[in-house]
């Protein structure tokens, strides 16, 4: 998946226009390298074509805090309101849930703090014969 259709898929999914969607993934991407390992970044970039890895270079030193600043960062980055960061980061993280493995997404959400549970949907489990 080019950044274009990963943009695309976020715009459908938080229903904003392709270049606030655009911008907003930028900023997730880059918010989400602060908050986990530089391991976790390179094995979460390596699952995203170049145009899309390429955005989550670490920032060298870890940021702390929950949810709610993580989205004042990505507002503030992608000069948007903090309610449109929160659609666009739910969009976000919705599409690389579908566009990384199983494995590789519970990888990074076991490394967000408690609070970005409202934000990453459940990962669907396969249906078992009954």
């Amino acid at each position: 998946m080019r950044f274009p259709l990963f943009v695309e898929a976020v715009a459908r999914r938080s229903e904003l226009p392709s270049d606030e969607a655009a911008t907003i993934s930028r900023a997730v991407l880059q918010a989400l390298a602060e908050r986990v390992t530089a391991d976790e970044t390179a094995d979460l970039a390596a699952q995203l074509p170049d145009d899309v890895g390429g955005y989550l270079e670490p920032g060298g030193i870890a940021v702390t805090g929950g949810a709610v600043d993580f989205l004042y960062r990505v507002a503030e980055r992608a000069a948007v309101d903090p309610a449109v960061a929160e659609v666009g980061a739910v969009a976000v993280l919705a599409t690389l849930r579908d566009t990384v493995t199983v494995g590789e997404f519970q990888d990074l959400v076991a490394q967000l703090p408690k609070g970005f549970d409202a934000m990453v949907d459940p990962i669907p489990r396969p249906p078992y014969d009954v």
